[in-house]
């Protein structure tokens, strides 16, 4: 019989040097094998509302022994938020879009699926190389894909603006794709608040050095120290145990 996978999880949420308010949530379940991220957006307590509905959503999911099923069970559960989301807008004085951007990572056996809507991101640390494995919803990213040079996209109109989120769309937006789950894989998830401050090198080269039991509060604290423009969120999940073929 095969020995069960084990994953070993941190995560942890600042509101950062500016903003008053923290509109990021995350959940580490390891036991159920769920991590995610969501970063609201809209007004002063309205990405708050999003990020915590989409967060209180998955904490109650219960999940299916087949990992496609449990996909099929999270498209459920997120579509019936996203319909509460823009009930809530439509019912506001305020005429805004309440919405969140969502990160999320689950895992069975020798595979996981990670789906995302927005610039919410999922990285994976293989071999001491780290590569970004979701793609960033937003203007700018489509522009790059289409062969935009970085400083010409910045200039773009709305350039930083997303092109999908939850409760952002009358249909729920999310991409998923599925990962083979290696010995020692260490997946990260964010808000974009740390990629604000933080390059992708920097963050290969701490996972690197730094312990994976310090690694999170060092990438916080290193996000502070450079002014924390946003809020920032940081969900990691490493697996030990898994058998090579």
């Amino acid at each position: 019989m095969n020995n069960p996978i084990q994953w070993l999880s941190y995560g942890e949420t600042n509101t950062g040097q500016v903003r008053s308010i923290n509109q990021d949530a995350y959940t580490n379940i390891p036991d159920k094998q769920l991590w995610a991220v969501a970063d609201g957006m809209g007004g002063h307590k309205s990405g708050e509302i999003a990020s915590q509905a989409i967060i209180s959503a998955l904490k109650q999911l219960t999940a299916a022994k087949n990992i496609g099923m449990t996909v099929k069970r999270i498209y459920l559960e997120l579509e019936k938020v996203n319909q509460s989301l823009i009930d809530m807008a439509v019912d506001s004085s305020e005429d805004e879009i309440i919405g969140s951007t969502a990160v999320i990572l689950i895992a069975r056996n020798r595979h996981c699926v990670y789906l995302w809507s927005g610039d919410s991101r999922v990285y994976l640390f293989r071999n001491g190389h780290l590569e970004q494995i979701s793609h960033d919803h937003s203007n700018i990213n489509m522009l790059l894909e289409r062969g935009v040079s970085l400083e010409e996209a910045e200039t773009y109109p709305y350039a930083q603006s997303l092109t999908h989120a939850i409760g952002a769309e009358t249909s729920l937006y999310l991409d998923a794709q599925m990962q083979e789950v290696k010995d020692n894989d260490i997946f990260l998830l964010c808000s974009d608040g740390l990629n604000k401050e933080i390059t992708d090198i920097e963050i290969e080269n701490m996972l690197k050095t730094v312990s994976i039991e310090q690694l999170v509060p060092k990438l916080i604290e290193l996000t502070l120290q450079r002014g924390a423009r946003d809020n920032v969120t940081i969900v990691l999940a490493k697996a030990t145990g898994v058998e090579t073929d």
